[in-house]
This record gives structure tokens, C-alpha cells and sequence, in this order.
């Protein structure tokens, strides 16, 4: 990558974010016909929003929290507590997501995955909760009813080893990797996810009437760029993760864990 410092091209990054999320808002918008909550066409609109907003630019964001210099230095506690509100935030506008295409779907009797994309997306939200602490009955696999939240392993075992004071160094060690692998695979997962879905939208919708896609209409140029910069995005922040220049220097240090200090006297 170019030798560009982080604050750059974390505001360079963050201008991108806002314009993939204005780009899918403007296309629901100007093209599929605004956004609704009665279980209508337009109520699905929010699932594109919701997913390229939470799976991709705040699950982004989440991720790159340890690459700001001031988390360098100093108590993690506060920057694991961002980059976990961040995580959660994006799990909630993920489940958003799910509910509005579910809501869309059961009012117009269409029946439930049976696209790769459904596929994709679905499997992307699963693993995103083992990330981030449950995923809700409702819309797990198996489930038909609403029910309590089931609980992860792999939640309990990021909150044992990340944030609790206690933990020990050995632990820390031995889950991060698997965190930081599982952390890039959902994040281009999900944009596959996102750019999987706006293409499996464009190909249902330009019929009927409009002009085919193979033909290019204004439609398909503008969600072809939306895609591409969807891409660049994940692409850049998988990019920023494995740059070793943008590591906290002391991310394995004993400095930088939240040991309570001894009582005085």
C-alpha cells in the first residue's frame, strides 16, 4: 500500500462509507420508489440500506478502532468499549435488515431462501453474531416464533478474553487470532453479500417494461458504481488490518491490559 498516514486515510475511508450508504439510499430512493413499514415493495428498500450501513461501513469501522493513534497509548478499556458498541450497533441494523426483506416477503407470499445470495447474507448475519454476542431466535434457521436471544461461544470467549481485567496474557494470545481471521472474513462476506443482493435486485426488477439490464439503463450504471465502491471499501479496510505500520505497538504488551493497580500502604 502507499506509504499515506492513518488519519488520511481513515478520513478518505470514512468519505467513502457515507457515499456507498448516500449511493444505495439515493437508488432505493429515485429507482425502487422510497421506503415504507407496511410490508410493502418499498419496505424492503430498508434492507439495502440497513446491510450496506451495518455490515459493511460500521462493521469497517468497528474494526479499524485499534489503528487510531490515540488507542496506541494508554487503557484499551474505552476503545474495546467502541469498537464493541460499533459491532453491536452494525448487528442491529443487520437484524433491521433481515426483518424489513421478512416483513416484504410474508406480506407478498414469496417464499424464503432460495437465492445464493439469501444463502450468503444469512450465513454472513450467523457468523457476524458468534462475533458479536446472539442472534435472534426469530431469525435463526430453525426458529418460527419469537423467542430469547441464543447465546455464543464465541461472544463469551471474546468478552473473557478481551475485556475482562483478569484475563491472562496467554489466553488473550491464543483467541486473538481467531477473532482478527473471523472479523476480515465477515467483512468480505458481507460485501459480497451486499453486491450479490443489488445484483440479484437489478436482475428481478429491469423487466416488465423497463429496459433489460444486459442493455445497461441508467439504473444498472449507477448501482454498478454503488457495487465498486462498495468493494473498495472492504477491500481498503482488510488492506488497513494486514498493514503492520498501523498496529498498536504494544497490542500484546502486558502494559496494555486492563490490570487493576495495587492498593497502596
Amino acid at each position: 500500500m502507499l506509504d499515506l498516514p492513518f488519519l488520511p486515510f481513515c478520513v478518505l475511508l470514512g468519505g467513502l462509507g457515507f457515499v456507498c450508504v448516500a449511493f444505495v439510499s439515493a437508488w432505493c430512493q429515485h429507482w425502487r420508489g422510497g421506503f415504507a413499514l407496511d410490508g410493502s415493495a418499498q419496505t424492503f428498500n430498508w434492507h439495502p440500506v440497513l446491510m450496506v450501513t451495518g455490515m459493511v461501513v460500521l462493521y469497517g469501522a468497528a474494526a479499524l478502532v485499534y489503528r487510531l493513534p490515540p488507542a496506541w497509548s494508554g487503557p484499551k478499556l474505552p476503545w474495546k468499549v467502541l469498537h464493541g458498541t460499533l459491532a453491536l450497533a452494525a448487528f442491529g441494523l443487520a437484524v433491521l435488515g433481515l426483518a424489513a426483506v421478512f416483513r416484504k416477503k410474508k406480506a407478498h407470499g414469496t417464499p424464503n431462501m432460495y437465492s445464493l445470495h439469501s444463502w450468503l447474507g444469512l450465513a454472513t448475519v450467523l457468523l457476524f453474531s458468534c462475533q458479536v454476542g446472539a442472534v435472534p431466535a426469530p431469525y435463526a434457521p430453525t426458529s418460527r416464533a419469537p423467542g430469547p436471544h441464543l447465546p455464543s461461544l464465541q461472544w463469551l470467549a471474546g468478552f473473557s478474553a478481551f475485556l475482562l481485567p483478569w484475563a491472562p496474557a496467554w489466553l488473550r494470545a491464543l483467541y486473538k487470532p481467531i477473532h482478527v481471521f473471523f472479523g476480515s472474513t465477515i467483512l468480505m462476506l458481507s460485501v459480497a453479500s451486499c453486491i450479490s443482493g443489488i445484483n440479484e435486485k437489478l436482475f428481478f426488477s429491469l423487466k416488465n417494461g423497463t429496459t433489460d439490464y444486459k442493455h445497461l439503463p441508467a439504473e444498472a450504471v449507477f448501482a454498478n458504481t454503488k457495487k465498486k465502491m462498495i468493494l473498495l471499501f472492504g477491500v481498503l479496510v482488510v488492506g488497513a488490518l494486514a498493514r503492520p505500520s498501523w498496529k498498536r505497538p504494544d497490542a500484546d504488551s502486558p502494559d496494555s491490559f486492563q490490570v487493576p493497580a495495587p492498593l497502596s500502604g
